[in-house]
């Protein structure tokens, strides 16, 4: 426990954290991951290689320090990072790893002796924070234990189908090796994939959303190839061994569905705002709340087709893509819309072609703009979901707060980095 001195010490290094956390961080990276190679198989080494993974950590580092007095405001985060973790499937003894890495890179950093206060403060802070890691986390680790069709560690999964949804991104029909059931999983979550990349020599994890629905005989990843993003850097590690290496009876490894980020209530009408690769979690939720009230009870003396249109709960699916090309699962919403009444599609697209307009498969050109939107596509008691980058949310949380949307119907997830590991 935490003394109030120790308090004291660590919020004095707030103004150090600030100026050279992300170098803290990245020394503490390459120190660990130096002395504990097998690590590199649970880090993500595209996030190491680009610094991200160092600046969110920085980033989180410094959160706990400007909170400490209260660190519950992190809950939210905390609970993100804990599902990645047991997606990760990271356990209590990896703490102490973490930890022994952290001190030693703070002392050396900053060559303050180990047997330093600030030492000892920042050692009480961290066992303190690892102790709410470790107590949520298992918590989510029961539950899996007690979902049905639901596992613990890898499982291994057979690629059933591979099929090539736009320019940039490519489903994946896994269906399990073992032949047994899946879990009733909540629409929104994700699946940790874990494959060998020849291009490090090694395994590696990756999250993605699922794209199919609860109560499919497989789960269904939709992912978009990532590009390098730098002359002469190798592209996204597992992206490109997924689509290029990657077929039809090959099989990969993946941890149980997880994830706070998931459809919360199918019985209100619910908004789902998207860009690019984001629609995954989306299409889940689409398809779950369609069969969610594919056959409402009749109202006395009101036809079937009558009575069925008026108790369906409405869902209003907006999406932004640069365009058509890249517009992934752009079939199966459109068809989904023509067969459901209750199922609203409004398009932007960035750039748009010649076809797109004989098409007619967007209602906007340009970058998602809410004003522009049918005001009867944003009710006010609606629930809305977020997903895409972080810039696109932003945005778009602003003009939903803007159009009178109270912050507790707003849910969102970004994609990416998603939480930082540690």
């Amino acid at each position: 426990m935490l003394t109030e001195t120790q308090k004291q010490l660590v919020k004095d290094t707030v103004p150090v954290l600030k100026e050279n956390g992300v170098a803290l961080t990245d020394y503490f990276y390459k120190r660990m991951l130096r002395k504990n190679p097998e690590l590199k198989e649970v880090f993500n080494m595209g996030h190491q290689r680009s610094g991200a993974q160092a600046k969110a950590l920085a980033g989180a580092v410094l959160a706990y320090a400007e909170n400490i007095d209260n660190p519950g405001v992190l809950a939210p985060v905390i609970e993100l990072i804990c599902h990645k973790h047991v997606s990760l499937n990271i356990s209590a003894p990896d703490y102490d790893i973490v930890g022994e890495n952290l001190l030693h890179s703070i002392s050396e950093v900053l060559t303050i002796p180990m047997d330093h206060e600030l030492i000892g403060a920042w050692g009480a802070a961290y066992q303190d924070l690892a102790d709410i890691f470790i107590a949520t986390e298992k918590k989510i680790y029961e539950a899996h234990q007690n979902t049905e069709g639901s596992w613990l560690g890898w499982r291994n999964f057979v690629v059933d189908k591979k099929v090539k949804e736009s320019a940039e991104i490519t489903s994946f029909y896994l269906v399990a090796k073992d032949g047994k059931a899946l879990p009733d999983y909540k629409p929104g979550q994700y699946v940790t994939l874990r494959i060998y990349v020849p291009a490090l020599g090694m395994k590696q994890p990756r999250q993605y959303s699922l794209s199919s629905s609860p109560g499919d005989n497989y789960l269904r990843i939709s992912v978009k190839r990532e590009e390098a993003r730098a002359p002469g850097q190798d592209p996204g590690y597992v992206s490109s061994t997924l689509h290029k290496s990657i077929n039809e009876g090959d099989t990969v490894e993946l941890s149980a569905p997880t994830g706070n980020f998931y459809l919360l209530n199918p019985d209100k009408d619910n908004v789902l705002i998207s860009a690019g690769v984001g629609l995954t979690p989306m299409i889940s939720m689409v398809n779950h709340l369609l069969a969610e009230t594919a056959d409402p009870h009749s109202h006395p003396g009101q036809s079937g087709g009558e009575a069925a249109e008026r108790n369906k709960k409405q869902i209003y699916f907006l999406h932004a893509a640069r365009g058509s090309d890249v517009h992934a699962l752009r079939k199966e919403i459109k068809a989904l819309a023509k067969e459901n009444r209750n199922l609203h599609v409004f398009i932007a697209y960035e750039e748009v072609k010649e076809h797109d307009v004989q098409g007619a498969d967007y209602h906007l050109h340009g970058r998602l703009d809410l004003s522009a939107v049918p005001p009867s596509y944003l009710p006010k008691t609606a629930d809305y979901y977020l997903c895409g980058p972080l810039p696109f949310m932003q945005e778009q949380h602003r003009a939903l707060i803007n159009a009178g949307i109270p912050q507790a119907q707003i849910h969102s997830e970004a994609f990416g980095t998603g939480g930082v590991v540690f």
